[in-house]
């Protein structure tokens, strides 16, 4: 039986760049198929979460720190590039997502895309929420970009991203990436990603 995933993320999270990169190699040698779903993660956490701008206050700094510094170990150990945090951090995500969401019928053009993004943003040091850079990175990744950003302020597409970000709100979300398996079995981070295969292998 082929599991179903839903992959919930947004292009500013650092954890969400490494979950992205590692959630095949996680389950290679399973059935599974998975689907991208784009949305805005301050929307989530100004919900359910606002607890994330208080750990961001230069009180926690040392905190941050410490966590920034396991996260490049975590970046070291997938593989991929993490100089994070950058001069544009924290990103204002909503043009990155919109354009996401311009692709999210063509599910492996958003994979695509998305891989390159996360590529601009957390290994190159590029401001994603620049129309232009989003443009750049879609026309490298073989998209035809001025035709998807001349789609991303149409209506449909802020509607379908709201929608996102308010399913996965009402189903338990409180960050990116949230991980559905099932339909309901939820996981959240890179972290959980040997529980995600641990469901998915059961499933088969």
């Amino acid at each position: 039986m082929t599991a179903r995933i839903e992959f919930f993320f947004d292009l500013s999270s650092p954890w969400t760049r490494l979950a992205f990169a590692n959630i095949r190699p996680a389950l290679e040698g399973l059935d599974y198929s998975i689907e991208w779903r784009p949305f805005l993660v301050g929307g989530v956490f100004n919900a359910v979460n606002p607890s994330v701008y208080e750990s961001r206050k230069p009180e926690n700094a040392a905190r941050l720190e410490r966590s920034f510094g396991w996260l490049k170990e975590w970046a070291r150990l997938a593989g991929v590039g993490m100089n994070f945090p950058s001069e544009f951090h924290p990103l204002k995500s909503v043009n990155a997502m919109r354009f996401c969401c311009a692709l999210q019928d063509d599910q492996a053009a958003l994979e695509r895309f998305a891989h390159a993004a996360f590529e601009a943003y957390f290994t190159d040091a590029r401001n994603i929420d620049d129309p232009a850079v989003l443009v750049a990175v879609a026309d490298a990744a073989g998209l035809d970009g001025p035709a998807f950003s001349d789609r991303t302020n149409s209506q449909p597409i802020k509607d379908l991203l709201r929608a996102n970000t308010d399913e996965a709100i009402e189903r338990g979300a409180f960050g990116s990436p949230t991980i559905f398996v099932g339909g309901d079995a939820m996981y959240f981070g890179n972290d959980q990603l040997p529980l995600v295969r641990q469901l998915v292998a059961a499933t088969a």
